[in-house]
Parts: structure tokens; sequence; C-alpha cells
């Protein structure tokens, strides 16, 4: 029950208040001093921490459809699982299984993305696991001109389960697939592949507060990859570059260097006029509003709310917005969420998290960072919080 009730972000307090009872059972229960002898009680407890009752009593769980929307253990102990698989060598010395058609393995590659990109994180990560064998089995068996289509494919799965993880605060599974996608990009022959793979690795660094050397990486591998020379200057080529040097960007904000972030954000400015325009090469949504999207992000991470604030209010184009994906959006109104926290206005903040969810729900109920922000916004107010954020702050389980 304790495990559960720090899962869903609730005080003992808040948890007692729903269940009916004292903080003092509630203590007592989890602490072992008392015992829970009735199923009746069990089973409200289950309801109210959004598990199934089976979980509660150390069995297999049944799958709740009515479930926070967020990553559980289960599905972390089953996606880990699926990336401690190594098909490729168990291949080399066995016949291997019949994959799974690559037509219909990269069909299931680009719903998973679109599934990331429209902010759906639960219902990606129940997917992931299969997707994650499914894409281990076609490149273990797939050869000869295949071979690298099998490869890039199975890359592709591994930045998505990077990313997800990363946002739901499994950080070091997020570096193991992130660093997986690294090594089988190598294999597809693809350097824009390996170029993206990158800025996986390094927000996973950054994640676990490794920033500089996340930083030197993209600049690394940004030099590497910038176009122009025996480089070609293609719309994807100019959205990879970009991305390496905006996260390159966000790795400098973590360790307050101002004068990198300005000069890599610049330079991403740049790479995105050339582009022309917001495109999504490579699942990036690179270019001139995810620029200023992350101009925002930087100056929250250096603590200059105001700043990430006016560029929100001045930069950011109200259609270009728009017209990026739900997750882009949602992630960036929760860092303009932080932004308003940082100046104090606890009310325009809370708007940005109730904009957000409307957008995204995944993005606000299940990131870690947004329960902090909602915690704070809870904390600050004086009086009783608007009913809309209230009743979002319980949706996240969050109480004061």
């Amino acid at each position: 029950m304790a495990y559960w009730r720090g899962r869903r972000k609730m005080s003992q307090q808040v948890f007692a208040d729903r269940l009916g009872k004292s903080k003092s059972w509630v203590d007592k229960v989890e602490r072992g001093v008392r015992r829970l002898d009735k199923f009746s009680v069990l089973y409200e407890i289950a309801d109210i921490l959004q598990v199934d009752v089976q979980l509660l009593m150390g069995k297999d769980p049944e799958r709740r459809t009515d479930a926070l929307n967020c990553i559980d253990q289960i599905e972390v102990q089953e996606i880990r699982a699926a990336l401690e698989r190594y098909d490729s060598m168990s291949a080399y010395f066995d016949a291997a299984p019949s994959p799974p058609p690559l037509d219909d393995m990269r069909k299931a590659v680009n719903h998973a993305w679109l599934t990331y990109q429209y902010g759906r994180y639960g219902m990606l990560t129940r997917a992931l696991p299969k997707l994650l064998r499914d894409a281990q089995a076609a490149d273990a068996a797939y050869g000869g001109e295949r071979a690298p289509e099998a490869a890039h494919l199975l890359g592709q799965v591994y930045q998505i389960a990077s990313s997800v993880l990363r946002k739901l605060g499994e950080c070091e599974l997020a570096w193991l697939a992130a660093d997986r996608s690294m090594a089988v990009a190598q294999r597809a022959n693809d350097p824009l592949l390996a170029g993206i793979a990158t800025t996986r690795v390094c927000a996973a660094l950054v994640a676990m507060g490794r920033a500089r050397p996340a930083l030197e990486l993209n600049v690394q591998i940004a030099n590497r990859l910038a176009p122009g020379g025996s480089n070609e200057v293609s719309p994807a080529r100019l959205s990879v570059y970009g991305m390496l040097l905006l996260q390159g960007a966000m790795a400098a904000s973590r360790i307050g260097d101002t004068a990198s972030v300005d000069d890599l954000i610049n330079c991403a400015q740049e790479a995105a006029i050339l582009l022309g325009g917001d495109h999504n090469h490579y699942w990036t949504s690179f270019g001139p509003t995810n620029v200023e999207l992350h101009r925002a992000a930087a100056a929250v991470e250096l603590g200059d709310g105001g700043r990430a604030v006016e560029v929100h209010q001045l930069r950011i184009a109200e259609p270009s917005f728009n017209a990026l994906l739900p997750e882009r959006r949602a992630h960036h109104l929760l860092d303009i969420a932080r932004g308003y926290a940082q100046i104090g206005d606890v009310a325009n903040a809370g708007e940005m998290l109730l904009l957000g969810d409307r957008l995204a729900p995944s993005e606000i109920r299940c990131r870690p960072i947004a329960h902090e922000v909602m915690s704070d916004i809870l904390r600050r107010t004086r009086g009783a919080p608007p009913s809309p954020v209230a009743e979002l702050a319980e949706h996240m389980g969050v109480g004061v």
C-alpha cells in the first residue's frame, strides 16, 4: 500500500481523507503494526490507488482499464525484460524464429512514434514490450540487403522506448535503451539515425545528472554532421543537426553555461531558417518554433522564469505553435508553468498545467516534474486553489 501510494504521489493525509480513515491508521498499516483484515477495505484501497487488488495481495495482476494512464512497475519489468534480450547473439548459434514482416514492423514503428508524439504514454508503454521483441527478432533474422532496414527499425524502437521512459522517470532504463539505439544505428548505416540516437543518449544523461558529458557528446556529433562541405544540406540533416544543438543547449543550461546555451540555440536557429519551416524529419519536430520552445525551456533550467515567459508571449506565434503535435505543445506548457512558478505567478502556472492537460494528459499527470510543479502551486496558493486546478491535482494524486 505504501509503495503504490508513493507511486500515485499521495501524502498519507490525502490518502487517509479519501479512504475515510485517520492518518494514524494509514501509518500503522504501512508499518505493519495494523493488519488489513477486511476485503471491502482492500478493494476500496485498490480503487483509490487505481491498481488491481491483486497487486496489493502480492499476486499477478489483471489489467485495469480505468487505471491512471502512467507507467507502473508491471510495464517497467516487461520493458526491462525486453531490453535484456539478445536475439542477435542467439540467432548466431541457433536457427532464428520466423521474424515479423518488415512492412508490418514499419507500420508498427510509425504508429508507436505517433502514439508518443500524441502523448499517449500509457498506451505506448503497454505496447512497447512486444514491439521491442518483434523488432529484435527482425533484426536478428534479416540479413543481406534487408539487414540495414531491420536495424534501422530496431534503432527507432529503442529511441521510442528511451524517450517515454525518460519522461516517466525511469532514467537508467532510458539510458540503456538510448545506448542500444546508438549501437544499432551503426549497423543501419545511417549517420542521421546515429545522430538522433545521440540526442536520446544525451537527454538520458542529463536526466541522470550527467549534463557535462551530454553537452560534450552533443557538440561533438553535431560538428561531424553539420551540413556543408562534404555533407549534404538536406532537410533531414538540418533537422538532426538542429536537434543535436538544441539538446546541447539543454545540457549546457543544466550546468549554468549561459554563453554555450545562447551560442547553441542561435546556431540551431540558423539551421531552422535554412530548413524553412517546422517539420518532423526523423521524428524531431524540428523547425523555428521548436527552437523557440527550447529557448524558453533553457531559460527555465537557468532559473530565469521571466525570460521563459517573455519568449512564450513574444517569440512563439500561435498558429505555428498550434500546428505542433500534442506532446511538444504540452511539454512546452509544462516548461512555462515552471517559469511562471519561478516568478511567483502560481495562478498562471496552474493555468499552463490545465492547458497542457487538455492537450496531452499523460504529459502532465504522469511526469514527476509536473507533480513537483503542482505541489509547488498548491503550497503557495493562498486559500483554496481554483476548482479546475484542485481537480487536476486530485487526478494527479498530488496533495499539499
